[in-house]
This record gives structure tokens, C-alpha cells and sequence, in this order.
């Protein structure tokens, strides 16, 4: 089977970040604070996102499993799913796996695999700063590379 053209999409507090991958290489990358304004903007964005890129498969972040997400951030990640649910495209919710001791390393390994956006690494914020914008395209990564990982196995799982 070959690998698929996937749409991986992320919600953090204030933005939204895709991540679209043809052949499990980097083909675009996206960051939206529009997005991260409604569940209805998020909708709309993706709904954008899906008919530009013309992803098989859009993935998600399990919100059941996301502890560390609020509830607001919650609804515009099931807004996003919802919309791919509506178009001829899979439709996969994976949990964010945390095999990282923090964000910024996990960032700086996927930056090692995708060159192509090793610019957009987050630098380690301190305690008072607020969370780089950037962040938010390596969990959109992480969560592709989930799917990947698994394979063909994953996907089959996630349709029935």
C-alpha cells in the first residue's frame, strides 16, 4: 500500500496547525489563530485546508485522551474531525503519543526526520513566556507520524 497524502491537524490555545505530507514527506505546513477562534472557524478552515491539499486521510488528536487540552481547544479539535467526517477522506483520531520529556525536544527530533521545516523549531521558552506559535506543527507532526508509524494496520483500524 502506498503511503497516503495525509492532513494532520493540531489545536493549541490560539492557534491551529496542519501539516500535509505526500509520500511521508513535508509538502506544506500551516499555522491559523482564525482557526482557533470557534469551532466554527476551525470547520472553515479546514474545509479550506481539505480542498486545497486534497488529502486521503485527515488526523486528529484522540480528545478523549488529552488531558492537557481545555475544553475550548477540545471542541475545535472535534470540529476539525467532524469536517473531514463530512468529506471523501478518511477520518483518523490517534492519541498524542509523549514519548519526548518535553515539546521542544520532540520538535528538534522531528526537525532531524523533516528537514524541510527544521526552521520552524520552536526555541525553549521560559517559564514566563508564552508557548511559541510553532509548537503547534509538531504535535500536527507527531500525530502524522502516528499514523504512519502503524501503517496500513493503523488506517484499516481506524475505518471500521
Amino acid at each position: 500500500m502506498a503511503v497516503p497524502r495525509i492532513l494532520a491537524v493540531a489545536a493549541a490555545t490560539g492557534r491551529v496547525g496542519c501539516v500535509y505530507l505526500v509520500g511521508g514527506r513535508i509538502k506544506d505546513w500551516r499555522v491559523s489563530r482564525k482557526a482557533a477562534q470557534s469551532p466554527r472557524d476551525a470547520a472553515e478552515q479546514t474545509q479550506k485546508w481539505i480542498n486545497r491539499l486534497k488529502p486521503e486521510v485527515v488526523v486528529t488528536e484522540k480528545v478523549e485522551e488529552a488531558a492537557k487540552k481545555g475544553e475550548k481547544t477540545k471542541e475545535i479539535v472535534r470540529a476539525v474531525a467532524r469536517t473531514a467526517e463530512h468529506n471523501y477522506v478518511l477520518d483518523v483520531s490517534v492519541a498524542r503519543e509523549h514519548d519526548f520529556a518535553n515539546k521542544y525536544e520532540e520538535a528538534a527530533a522531528l526537525a532531524k526526520r523533516h528537514p524541510e521545516i527544521a526552521a520552524w523549531v520552536p526555541k525553549k521558552r521560559r517559564f514566563f513566556d508564552t508557548e511559541p506559535r510553532n509548537t503547534v506543527l509538531f504535535e500536527a507532526l507527531s500525530l502524522a507520524e502516528a499514523v504512519m508509524r502503524g501503517g496500513p494496520t493503523r488506517l484499516g483500524a481506524a475505518m471500521g
